[in-house]
This record gives structure tokens, sequence and C-alpha cells, in this order.
């Protein structure tokens, strides 16, 4: 009866384990979210995204991880002076950055289905 009466108590004040069943499913969803990860790192770094200046005279790509990979520049930019050539650099790289950001982003939605993970770097209030 003291062994019943425990039992109760703890349930009652949500002190109950769940199932064996609901454990083993929660530890295979936990293993394949961090496989999928581990794919999806692969994916973000091998992934080339571009951005370009408003007059596309500067272009850069950087992967999806952030990582510049290459910059491009049209010929002509020589006329151009100081400060346009800065604003156009400018220009591509944070147009770049915001694609890959996006990017990411997206994919650790999808990857996660939207499970709040609050991940350092990541504003979750936009998910």
């Amino acid at each position: 009866m003291t062994i019943l009466i425990k039992e109760t108590f703890f349930k009652m004040a949500g002190f109950g384990l769940p199932n064996f069943g609901q454990l083993t499913e929660a530890f295979k969803k936990a293993k394949q979210i961090q496989q999928d990860a581990q794919k999806l790192q692969d994916e973000l770094e091998n992934m080339e995204i571009e951005g370009k200046s408003d007059d596309e005279m500067i272009k850069v790509w950087i992967s999806g991880n952030q990582l510049p990979l290459k910059v491009e520049v049209q010929e002509n930019i020589l006329n151009a002076n100081k400060e346009q050539i800065e604003q156009n650099i400018l220009q591509a790289i944070q147009k770049a950055h915001e694609l890959s950001t996006t990017t990411m982003k997206e994919r650790m939605n999808d990857l996660t289905g939207g499970l709040n993970l609050n991940l350092p770097g990541f504003d979750n209030s936009d998910s």
C-alpha cells in the first residue's frame, strides 16, 4: 500500500517516467538529427553563394558556412572612384552574407522541424 501511494504521488507530482518506447523513439530521433546535421554541415561547406553589387561590377562568393571563396571584379571598375569601388565591394559582401545566413537558417529549420533550439547566432523569433 505504501508503494502504491508513493507511486501515485510521484505521478501526480509530475515525476512519472515516460515509457521505454518513448525514450527509445526520442533517442532514435536525436541520433537522426545528429546525422542530418553532419550532412547539412557538409552541404553548407560545399555551397557557393553569390553576392553582387547593385551595378554587378563586383561579385563575391561565400560558402553556406560563410567562408569567403572567391571574388570577381569587372575590368571597367578601374574607371570608378575609390568610394564607389569600396561601396561595390561592401554591397557584394553584404548580399552574399545575407543570402548565406538565410540559407543556413532555412536548412537548420528544415532539419529541426521548427524546434526552438535557441542556437547562438540565430534569432529564433523569426523562425
